[in-house]
């Protein structure tokens, strides 16, 4: 699939490698949870539970529970074409503000509004607008896109 502008999120981030929009962890939970249910492993853990080196396996139902919640990460659209949070505050002010990303503005460095990207991709993002605003769309387009990126420190 060739690379595009609109896969480029507002946040500077590439949408089209994000891995609820790839699905791949959907799918791996969605093929362990039939796994797990074909080989009835509630009752092996149930068992296995009653032994203290597997005491683990008291959490089973937890564990399958939240693979069913990795199965609805799922995004089948890009942010640009609806995905994510239709609510999300860096898209709502990139909109306002008619831009097309937060690299537009000269004060995405310090915007608060990016903050809790830093926890899933430490400062990806802010190098992903870096980049943009120095060598434009196209030239980001053609070269690395990370999706995390330690953040340096303080």
């Amino acid at each position: 699939m060739p690379d595009n502008r609109k896969d480029i999120s507002p946040c500077g981030l590439y949408c089209a490698e994000c891995p609820f929009y790839v699905g791949k962890i959907a799918d791996l939970a969605r093929d362990l949870r039939a796994e797990l249910r074909k080989n009835r492993a509630d009752k092996l853990a149930e068992l296995l539970a009653t032994i203290p080196f597997f005491k683990g396996f008291e959490n089973y139902q937890t564990c399958y529970e939240t693979l069913g919640l990795f199965v609805k990460t799922r995004c089948g659209k890009v942010c640009r074409d609806g995905g994510g949070n239709p609510r999300c505050a860096i898209r709502l002010c990139v909109a306002k503000k008619g831009y097309e990303g937060c690299w537009e503005c000269d004060d995405f460095d310090k915007c608060d509004k990016l903050d809790f990207l830093r926890v899933s991709h430490g400062d990806a993002h802010i190098k992903n607008m870096r980049k943009i605003k120095r060598k434009g769309v196209e030239e980001f387009l053609k070269g690395d896109k990370p999706w995390y990126s330690k953040p340096k420190e303080k």
